[in-house]
C-alpha cells in the first residue's frame, strides 16, 4: 500500500492552539464556518499533507488553550491530553519535541528547527555627547596615537641633531661666517608632527635620509588614522546607536532589576526546570520564586508585558522572529540557547506517525516547506540596522600601523648612526685624527654646553660681532671648528662638523 492510498478517504481529527504565524482566526467581512476559519503557516501545512497523503481534516481548538504539561501528579493537560485521551488524530501546531512528550505520544520528523532565546523590547538610542566625536576610537587609541606624537617628535629631534646633513650654514652670503644651524628644535619638530597629523603640513622639510625616513613613516601613519577615523565617524553620525541592558542569558542571570520569564505550562519552562546547568538552575530558581510575576498565561501576554514594563521573555527563537518583524519595538538578544524541533504528535501506537513523517519529508526536500516559512515570516516594516556590528575601532584593528611606525623609527635610528659615522670618518682622516677620539669627542660634546676649538679652518679672520648678536645664538646655531670658545647663551651646544 503505498502513501497515497493509505490515508485516502479518511476523516481526521486535528487538535491545534492559536498562535501566530503558525494558526490564526481569519479576518473576513462574511461569517467563516469550519476549516476556513482558520489562516498561518501549520494551517497550510496541513493542507499540503491531506494533498499528498488524500484524507479530509476538521480543525479544532484545543479547549485549554495549552500545549501541554505534566503536573506533579503525573497529569497532562493541553494537546497532549487531547492525543493521549483519543480526541484528536493530530496535533499540527508549534508543539516542541521533548523527551517527557516522547513517552507518552509519537512525534513525526520535525518540520521546523528552533530554540530559546530572549525577547526584549529595542532599547532606547545612547545620547549623542559633546565629545561623541571622540567614539569611533577606543580611548586605548587615542593614547597610543598622543603617545606615538611625542615619540616621534622627540625622535625627530634626536636624530635631526646627530646627523651632519641636517645642519647648513646660517649666513651663506658671509664666507667668514662659522656658524650652521638646525630647523628641527624641539618645538619645531612637534610642529612638524602636528601639521602631519592634522594634514596641513608645514615649512620644514627633512634634508637627511634618517629624517625624511621618520617624516615619511609618519606621513603614511597619519594618512592611516585620518582615513579610518573619517570612515569610521561617518558609521556614527549616520547609523542610529543603541544602549542595550542584556546581550545574553548570563547577563539576565547576574541582574535582578529586569525581570524575566516564561510562557507556563509550555516546554521552555519544562527545559529550565529540568535544566543542569548553573546558569539555567539560577535562572530557574529566579523564575520559581516569583511565578505570579514571572510566568505568564500565553505568548501574547508575554508580548503585551514585555511592551508595557520591564520584563524579557524566554521563548521560541523562530516565534521570536516572527514577532520582531511585525512589531518594531520589539528585539532578538543573545544565541540561541539550545537546539529543539516542531513536530506533529500523533496518539501513542498511531499508524499514522510514519505515513506523515515521509510526508514532511517530501515537503522538505522539494522546497515547499522553505517557501511557506518565507510567505508567513516575510514582509517586515521594519529597517534592519547595522548597529550591534559597528563599533568604535581598537588595537585589533589599527595594531598594524603602530607597528609599522615602529619599525620606521629603528629604521631611521640605524640610517642615523650610519651617516653620524661616516661624516665623522672622514673628518678625522681629513684632520688627521683617530676616529675613535672623533667619535668620543662629538658625543661628549653634543651634550655640553661648551666646547674647546683645536682646529682653526684658514680664511678671512672672522667679522667682530657684538655681545647682543653672540647672545642671539641659541641651541639651534653652533660654530664650525677655527672659532674660540662659546659658552651657550639658552641651551647645550650641539656636535660639530666640518
Amino acid at each position: 500500500m503505498n502513501i497515497t492510498d493509505s490515508l485516502s478517504n479518511r476523516s481526521l481529527v486535528i487538535t491545534t492552539i492559536l498562535e501566530e504565524p503558525y494558526v490564526m482566526l481569519k479576518k473576513s467581512d462574511k461569517a467563516l464556518v469550519g476549516n476556513d476559519r482558520f489562516e498561518g503557516f501549520c494551517v497550510d501545512l496541513l493542507k499540503e499533507l491531506a494533498g499528498i497523503l488524500g484524507f479530509a481534516y476538521e480543525i479544532r481548538l484545543v479547549p485549554d488553550g495549552k500545549y501541554g504539561f505534566q503536573d506533579d501528579k503525573g497529569q497532562w493537560n493541553g494537546i497532549i491530553r487531547e492525543l493521549m485521551e483519543h480526541r484528536a488524530d493530530l496535533a499540527v501546531a508549534p508543539l516542541t519535541i521533548t523527551f517527557v512528550r516522547e513517552k507518552v505520544i509519537d512525534f513525526s520528523k520535525p518540520f521546523l528547527n528552533t530554540g530559546i532565546s530572549i525577547l526584549y523590547r529595542r532599547p532606547n538610542s545612547t545620547n549623542t555627547g559633546f565629545f561623541s566625536f571622540l567614539k569611533p576610537m577606543t580611548p586605548d587609541i587615542w593614547v597610543y596615537i598622543l603617545l606615538a606624537y611625542l615619540g616621534v617628535s622627540c625622535v625627530l629631534f634626536v636624530i635631526a641633531r646627530f646627523s651632519p646633513y641636517e645642519w647648513y650654514d646660517a649666513h651663506p652670503c658671509n664666507p667668514s661666517s662659522d656658524v650652521v644651524e638646525n630647523n628641527f628644535t624641539l618645538l619645531n619638530s612637534f610642529w612638524f608632527g602636528v601639521g602631519s597629523l592634522m594634514q596641513q603640513g608645514s615649512e620644514l622639510m627633512p634634508k637627511a635620509l634618517s629624517t625624511r625616513i621618520i617624516g615619511g613613516i609618519w606621513w603614511f601613519f597619519t594618512l592611516i588614522i585620518i582615513s579610518s577615523y573619517t570612515a569610521n565617524l561617518a558609521a556614527f553620525l549616520t547609523v542610529e546607536r543603541m544602549d542595550s541592558p542584556i546581550d545574553s542569558a548570563d547577563d539576565l542571570a547576574k541582574q535582578t532589576k529586569i525581570e524575566y520569564g516564561v510562557v507556563k505550562d509550555g516546554a521552555t519552562m519544562s527545559f529550565f526546570k529540568k535544566s543542569r546547568v548553573s546558569t539555567f538552575e539560577k535562572m530557574w530558581a529566579f523564575m520559581s520564586s516569583k511565578q505570579s510575576t514571572s510566568l505568564v498565561k500565553s505568548i501574547e501576554d508575554g508580548i503585551q508585558r514585555v511592551l508595557k514594563s520591564d520584563y524579557a521573555l524566554l521563548m521560541e527563537s523562530t516565534t521570536i522572529e516572527y514577532v520582531t518583524r511585525k512589531n518594531c519595538n520589539l528585539t532578538q538578544f543573545g544565541g540561541i540557547i539550545d537546539s529543539k524541533g516542531y513536530g506533529i504528535g500523533t496518539p501513542k501506537g498511531s499508524p499514522y506517525r510514519d505515513k506523515v513523517t515521509i510526508a514532511i519529508l517530501s515537503l522538505l526536500e522539494d522546497g515547499r516547506l522553505h517557501m511557506l516559512k518565507e510567505k508567513w515570516w516575510s514582509g517586515s516594516s521594519c529597517q534592519e540596522d547595522e548597529r550591534y556590528e559597528t563599533g568604535p575601532m581598537g588595537i585589533q584593528n589599527l595594531g598594524g600601523i603602530f607597528i609599522v611606525l615602529a619599525s620606521g623609527l629603528v629604521l631611521s635610528i640605524f640610517v642615523a648612526i650610519g651617516e653620524f659615522i661616516y661624516k665623522l670618518r672622514k673628518t678625522a682622516e681629513r684632520e688627521q685624527r683617530s676616529f675613535c677620539s672623533a667619535v668620543v669627542e662629538e658625543i661628549k660634546l653634543s651634550f655640553t654646553c661648551e666646547r674647546r676649538v683645536k682646529h682653526k679652518r684658514h680664511h678671512a679672520p672672522p667679522t667682530v660681532k657684538t655681545d647682543a648678536v653672540i647672545n642671539m645664538h641659541t641651541f639651534n646655531e653652533r660654530r664650525l671648528p677655527g672659532k674660540d670658545n662659546m659658552s651657550c647663551s639658552s641651551a647645550a651646544m650641539t656636535p660639530v662638523f666640518p
